[in-house]
């Protein structure tokens, strides 16, 4: 149905490639010209002012979640006035022992325009949006959406 590019560069800056010696810096670079600069994380021996990539993961499933719940909004005419989410993501030893974002905690503070949704009708917007999230629905990671 449609195709999504980034390309990704590095270069060794160090002379030696040991692991604890050689640049994590990179960019991504998108097809709409943006370059973002990225690194690992810290705790992989990163730089802290550049954006790593569990940080982009857990931005993407938010972004997704929040754009599809403003689509299905639009549609039941539930005017949304501003969107803000304080995502979450914790890394832990998965199922198979490995090193993974095994959930992710949404939790957004919704603006309305009138009478803001209930409390059941609001859980039920936010379920249908995980479940049409095009992100959502391609990892294995856990996702709670907490908040209203």
């Amino acid at each position: 149905m449609s195709e999504h590019k980034a390309t990704i560069r590095w270069q060794r800056e160090s002379e030696s490639f040991e692991y604890s010696a050689y640049n994590r810096n990179h960019t991504w670079a998108f097809e709409c010209g943006i370059e973002i600069p990225a690194s690992a994380a810290v705790q992989f021996l990163g730089n802290d002012d550049r954006v790593d990539p569990e940080e982009a993961f857990i931005a993407s499933i938010s972004s997704c979640h929040m754009l599809t719940f403003l689509a299905i909004c639009a549609r039941k005419r539930l005017t949304v006035n501003a969107y803000c989410d304080q995502a979450t993501g914790h890394m832990a030893l998965n199922e198979s022992g490995k090193l993974a974002i095994t959930h992710v905690t949404l939790c957004p503070d919704i603006a309305w325009e009138g009478d803001a949704p209930g409390a059941d009708q609001l859980r039920k917007l936010h379920q249908l949006s995980h479940e049409e999230c095009f992100i959502a629905n391609s990892v294995a990671t856990k996702i709670m959406v907490t908040g209203q």
